[in-house]
């Protein structure tokens, strides 16, 4: 495909928007509407026991709660592991020293850029720093879960986010293999 014109329309806070007028091979023309997001990092807090810290909170495009588990949008130029740790501390109030990148994952690569890194966190523990929640986090519920309790609860379709699912699916295959 040959990229004809691709113009701005909208820049916003998290993500921006762009419209690209493109020519395939046989001549025809079509647009694609791209959401330009700068990508996120995503935390699997694993518990010595074996259980797992997730959170429940609202979610406004889907005018409710939902499951999933701590995860934010990657600063200008931040390293994603970073940016996994310091959103594993400001939702949760927990922390890990033993970290691992357990993938990379486009999360809807038809209209959107958006790459998140998956990292485990091994042995959490309470952060000296405590919960740092952003507005509009107030409603943030921890849940702390055997991995069991997590499995059927994807399989009843109670934790349906996409990275959740990705992310306790390759926990679970690191750590029990």
């Amino acid at each position: 495909m040959k990229l004809l014109l691709s113009e701005k329309i909208y820049s916003g806070r998290v993500v921006q928007l762009t419209v690209d007028t493109l020519e395939y091979s046989s001549g025809e023309k079509t647009i694609r509407e791209v959401v330009e997001h700068p990508g996120g990092a995503v935390a699997v807090p694993f518990f010595p026991d074996g259980s797992l810290l997730l959170i429940q909170q609202y979610r406004h495009p889907l005018k409710g709660n939902v499951i999933e588990l701590p995860a934010g949008k990657l600063d200008l130029n931040e390293d994603p592991l970073h940016c996994a740790q310091r959103e594993l501390q400001e939702e949760t109030g927990y922390e890990s020293r033993q970290w691992t990148k357990l993938t990379a994952m486009l999360s809807t690569p038809g209209f959107c850029n958006e790459v998140l890194h998956i990292f485990l966190a091994e042995n959490i523990s309470l952060s000296a720093q405590g919960q740092a929640l952003e507005e509009g986090e107030q409603t943030i519920q921890l849940l702390r879960l055997p991995m069991n309790t997590i499995l059927q609860m994807i399989e009843r379709r109670e934790i349906v986010d996409g990275k959740t699912i990705v992310g306790i699916m390759m926990a679970q295959n690191k750590l029990y293999r």
